[in-house]
């Protein structure tokens, strides 16, 4: 008898890992939710998590109220000299969490999931860049996989086990590896778990994939930094802007505009004309010959700034 209930254990146990494997509730937690309907209560799935808003209200309004805190959001930038807005979005937005669930008197950790092509091309996260830029490098961990496969891996038990408040998943470009397969069971695991994943897509094109929300991202140009009598400094850069355009919404048309990141504040600032929307003929051939004007000329390359959250790669 005793063999016959350890066999019988060891067969819960396999299906509960199956079950979870498969993005599908386990026996325990599916027997769980029928009481709970039996009883009138509301089920675990039903019970809905506030999004992250960004304190802007046309965004927010187009986001139907911010970000979804269990799903996929992708950050994408089209070309590898853009890598670092797309990087330094998705880390405002981890910041600006973490500032949330600190309110709340939960300090939960933040994983970063690097990708070893994007390393070489962007550099990995640097801790005294991370907190001029409003994170807590105590509460942030990078992860290095050798492989995709590796970090497929990584990213789904980071995102099902929930010990994170958010899971940052680097991909370069769009790999054969990962496609709506693989985002779909990502998708599962964020809405089972009940956790954000970001997913920072450097040098990629618009593809297929489960994300709830995708945002391209372009760096813009920087103000300089205002002084207390109201004047500004010469040759100085103020907070980073970030120039997007919502891609994958339920908005009929891409909605583009410029973002200001405050990160002492932690907060977002809309900068200029918001509402303005990128005519399709711009969308489709943006080249690397299109640059936002400067003062010192329009198209002209700008030089090298200061180094922020990102250290260069050996």
């Amino acid at each position: 008898m005793a063999q016959h209930a350890l066999a019988r254990e060891r067969l819960f146990a396999l299906r509960e890992t199956i079950a979870r494997l498969e993005g599908r509730p386990a026996p325990a937690l599916a027997a769980a939710e029928q009481e709970a309907l039996a009883e009138g209560r509301k089920t675990r799935q039903e019970r809905t998590l506030p999004p992250l808003p960004f304190g802007v209200e046309f965004l927010d309004g187009a986001l139907e109220g911010g970000l979804p805190l269990d799903a996929i959001t992708e950050f994408r930038s089209a070309l590898s000299r853009d890598a670092g807005a797309a990087s330094g979005l998705a880390m405002a937005v981890a910041a600006r969490l973490q500032k949330q669930e600190a309110d709340a008197g939960r300090l939960m950790p933040l994983l970063w999931i690097g990708d070893a092509v994007g390393t070489l091309e962007a550099g990995r996260p640097y801790a005294p860049g991370l907190r001029d830029f409003g994170l807590s490098p105590e509460r942030f961990f990078h992860a290095a996989p050798r492989k995709l496969d590796e970090a497929l891996w990584l990213a789904e038990v980071a995102v099902e086990s929930a010990a994170f408040s958010a899971v940052i998943f680097e991909v370069r470009g769009n790999p054969a590896h990962f496609g709506l397969t693989e985002s779909r069971r990502l998708s599962l695991r964020a809405h089972a778990a009940r956790r954000p994943l970001f997913l920072v897509r450097q040098a990629g094109a618009e593809e297929a994939s489960s994300a709830a929300f995708r945002l391209h991202v372009e760096p813009a140009p920087s103000a300089l930094r205002s002084l207390p009598d109201g004047s500004t400094l010469s040759g100085s850069i103020s907070n980073p802007i970030f120039r997007l355009t919502l891609e994958k919404s339920r908005n009929p048309a891409p909605l583009s505009f410029l973002l200001e990141w405050n990160p002492h504040e932690r907060e977002f600032l809309p900068v200029a004309e918001p509402n303005l929307v990128r005519p399709p003929d711009e969308q489709s051939t943006y080249s690397g010959a299109q640059l936002p004007a400067s003062a010192n000329g329009p198209h002209r390359p700008q030089a090298m700034g200061a180094l922020l959250a990102f250290e260069r790669a050996s």
